[in-house]
């Protein structure tokens, strides 16, 4: 019998004080069998850093054909394809031909300097293409936040995410590798 995916419910309250975005989502998670913490609250961190009322959770791990996290216009054009890891550079090629942005998040430390070393230079001829990284001891800090029933509250100011919940706080500063995107 499979084992089935892990649901967690979460409030998050978003003050992108960069952006000048403020939100509250109304977000369910569910945890791939497959998927550990670090990278389910990775998913969580990326929602809340591109938060936007059209963004939402791909199928992931159990859809290769999806993103992590996917925006959509009214017409279903892709907006902004996210995946997180470590994806192959033929993948990333595909997503970029699909999607106005793609926005790859790695996550994993020295295992990320190495698929970067390996595709930096592929990567260097697309022109739709953000590449960040977080680290991944901050990444790990966030999971001390998680419940199956969660009300965060997230705020991002000069690039730094600070989230709380009651008395528990954690923060991710996310490090752009490289941004090929224009600006519309």
């Amino acid at each position: 019998m499979a084992t089935k995916a892990t649901v967690y419910k979460a409030e998050l309250e978003v003050s992108d004080i960069d952006r000048g975005y403020y939100a509250t989502h109304h977000l369910t998670l569910a945890q791939h069998p497959s998927e550990n913490d670090r990278r389910l609250m990775a998913r969580l961190i990326v929602f809340t850093l591109f938060a936007d009322e059209a963004l939402e959770f791909g199928r992931g791990l159990s859809n290769e054909e999806e993103p992590a996290l996917w925006q959509k216009d009214l017409t279903g054009g892709i907006i902004k394809w996210i995946e997180l890891g470590q994806p192959d550079e033929s993948a990333v090629r595909r997503a970029c031909g699909k999607a106005q942005q793609v926005i790859i998040v790695s996550y994993s430390g020295n295992s990320a300097e190495v698929w970067w070393t390996k595709n930096q230079a592929a990567f260097g001829r697309l022109k739709n293409l953000l590449v960040i990284d977080l680290d991944v001891d901050e990444v790990d800090s966030t999971t001390s936040l998680l419940q199956r029933t969660m009300r965060l509250q997230a705020t991002l100011q000069e690039g730094v995410c600070q989230w709380m919940q009651g008395d528990t706080t954690a923060c991710v500063r996310p490090r752009i590798r490289m941004d090929s995107i224009v600006k519309r």
